[in-house]
């Protein structure tokens, strides 16, 4: 999906500006959105490519003008009422019309969950359409629903740096389409490649991509 989140080679946005010292969370409210995103999503009724997609679902407007975790929150609350586990009108509220349909995770499983992450490499013989070294250019597609192909590389040329091996395909997990499991690649590209004659020259960037946005060169 084309859309407000896919900003990777845009310009007039403004400078990026590192900050020093960042913290982790820069308000409470940011560490509770967090938390609870998490919570919610190991109750199982979503993965986390749906979970990407829900936020890139964010009007574009809306998107722009809210920080990274007002994002995951817009995502969140729309997964909650999409799935059934609220309605519109108790997240409007902030109470509850009815006991929990399903239990909430606690706490003292929080750290095992994040630690273990979720299972989305597939133990698979299924043969490489690719192998490192050789050239590939990336199909230029402009899908309805999520995809992992960012805009500033498709219809470019890049060379297979590595094979990750069997993954679930994020475009079409995300988007209630099934795992379809492939290979997932590390596929490099020449800044020059993709940002033109002005990039340094020995600038490359690194970026995982599933068979099925490749095509041999």
């Amino acid at each position: 999906m084309n859309g407000a989140h896919d900003m990777g080679g845009m310009q007039g946005f403004g400078p990026v500006n590192p900050e020093t010292d960042e913290p982790v969370f820069h308000a409470e409210w940011e560490r509770r959105a967090f938390a609870i995103t998490l919570a919610a999503g190991s109750l199982g009724k979503w993965n986390i490519d749906q979970s990407r997609y829900a936020r890139e679902k964010q009007p574009p407007a809306e998107y722009l003008a809210t920080s990274y975790y007002e994002h995951w929150l817009y995502g969140l609350e729309r997964l909650l009422v999409e799935r059934g586990l609220l309605t519109a009108e108790e997240l409007k509220s902030g109470k509850a019309a009815g006991p929990a349909p399903v239990a909430a995770v606690g706490v003292e499983r929080m750290g095992e969950i994040i630690r273990k992450g979720g299972a989305h490499r597939i133990a698979s013989d299924q043969p490489a359409q690719f192998k490192p070294g050789q050239k590939v250019r990336v199909r230029n597609h402009h899908p309805i629903g999520h995809t992992r192909a960012p805009r500033y590389v498709r219809g470019r040329e890049g060379v297979i740096d590595r094979d990750h091996g069997v993954f679930v395909f994020a475009d079409t997990s995300g988007s209630d389409k099934g795992p379809k499991p492939q290979h997932c690649y590390v596929v490099r590209f020449g800044a020059q490649d993709l940002w033109g004659p002005e990039a340094n020259p020995r600038d490359v960037l690194l970026i995982d991509l599933w068979d099925d946005h490749l095509d041999a060169v």
